[in-house]
């Protein structure tokens, strides 16, 4: 799995998937990562970590991303405009 950071709150976080993945012949079948790519309507593409996912609404717009902050190690939300 390889490394990034969440583009929502800048969490380290784990993207399944890849060479390091080759091993598990499908076992977790690409669960094990924490994060996962949201692509919008508009084209824009982010790596979220799940907290940022769920804080989101359900037609996310580039500015609710933008307006995505970290709380703690375990959530997020969307801060004030």
């Amino acid at each position: 799995m390889s490394k990034d950071s969440c583009d929502g709150c800048d969490r380290t976080v784990t993207v399944s998937g890849g060479i390091a993945n080759i091993w598990s012949f499908g076992t977790d079948a690409g669960t094990v990562g924490t994060a996962i790519t949201l692509e919008l309507d508009d084209g824009g593409s982010y790596l979220l970590c799940y907290p940022c996912l769920e804080a989101l609404p359900d037609y996310p717009t580039d500015e609710d991303i933008d307006r995505l902050e970290q709380v703690d190690e375990e959530t997020s939300r969307v801060g004030s405009p």
